[in-house]
Formats: structure tokens, C-alpha cells, sequence
């Protein structure tokens, strides 16, 4: 005797994939924050600390990734 029962689940397929990439724009986000290391390590060069990659890109990036995973958790599934 088979029983047919949805199952409900809390996220879906793509909730997962939304989450996935919102992951991924972090981790880039991250990644560029890091930068290069340095040529001299006793030499400080602000034009590598201070640089727009480190400074301005990387952080939209971090809260693009976390803005990406707050729609992923909020997305409703598709009836």
C-alpha cells in the first residue's frame, strides 16, 4: 500500500542555487580583500593597502554576497 505525501520541505532546488552563487560573490568578495602579498614585507606601500580593489570593491561584494543570501532564504517556492 503506497502512500502519496508531499513532502515540504523548507527551501527548494533553487533557493539552494540562490544561496550557492550568494556564497560564491562572498568568497570573491573575500578573495580580492586578501589581495597580493608583498614584495618587501619590511617596506609598507600604501598603494596596495589603500587600493580601490581592497577598500571598495571587495566590501560591495561581501554584502552583495549576504543581501544574494538574505533573497535566497526569503524566496518563496513556486506553487
Amino acid at each position: 500500500m503506497a502512500v502519496d505525501k508531499k513532502q515540504d520541505t523548507l527551501f527548494t532546488k533553487d533557493n539552494y542555487v540562490w544561496m550557492a552563487i550568494g556564497g560564491a560573490v562572498m568568497l570573491l568578495g573575500l578573495f580580492l580583500m586578501m589581495g597580493g602579498k608583498s614584495a618587501d614585507p619590511n617596506v609598507f606601500n600604501p598603494k596596495e593597502i589603500y587600493s580601490t580593489q581592497r577598500i571598495t570593491v571587495a566590501p560591495i561584494l561581501i554584502v552583495s554576497g549576504l543581501l544574494i543570501e538574505i533573497y535566497a532564504i526569503m524566496k518563496k517556492p513556486k506553487e
